[in-house]
């Protein structure tokens, strides 16, 4: 069964994306966000999707988009910041991740997102009061992401670069390379 090398999660300016592609080339893998894929399938932006067919419509979407590239993409995954809401992902999830797959949960803080995202229009879960409703969202999806991660990164204050470096120093494994086993000290 393909599945991916590692799955990223976490909110809106996390990194998910720059991240995710500086983690596929480092290992020579490709990297693919789910964001797109429902963009792809829909044939429009997400923020038309909300408005022209509703948020349910947009998660059916994602959830299916999740569901395909967890069983069949053998790189680097990006999830949408909200796919880890759906039931459905959650257990697909917890199977990749008892199966021995690496989700890491880029944690940001809202001062260090705000910035990267622009708290702007394209986002539709920030319409109105950016801020606010950034931060009413992580309340929400913080215990989600924590649950389903096996590894937690955060990213305030970090290049995509340094971000990389520190998952793959919390013990995301590198596939690309063969591991090495250290050797028995000589007795």
């Amino acid at each position: 069964m393909t599945q991916p090398v590692l799955v990223l999660v976490g909110p809106p300016g996390s990194g998910k994306s720059t991240v995710g592609e500086a983690l596929a080339a480092r290992r020579g893998v490709a990297f693919r966000d789910t964001d797109h894929d429902v963009e792809a399938t829909a044939g429009k932006p997400i923020s038309d999707i909300f408005v022209d067919d509703g948020e349910p419509a947009f998660r059916a979407l994602e959830r299916d988009a999740v569901a395909a590239a967890l069983g069949a993409h053998d790189g680097v995954l990006s999830l949408g910041g909200g796919a880890v809401l759906d039931p459905a992902t959650q257990e697909r999830l917890a199977a990749y991740a008892a199966a021995g797959g690496t989700v890491v949960f880029l944690d940001v803080s809202l001062a260090h997102a705000g910035p990267r995202v622009g708290l702007n229009r394209s986002r539709p879960l920030l319409l109105g009061n950016p801020r606010a409703q950034w931060q009413a969202l992580m309340e929400a999806r913080r215990p989600v992401y924590e649950r389903v991660a096996t590894v937690r990164v955060l990213t305030d204050g970090l290049t995509p670069e340094q971000v990389a470096d520190r998952v793959e120093q919390a013990g995301a494994p590198d596939t690309s390379r063969p591991s090495s086993v250290p050797e028995e000290p000589s007795a």
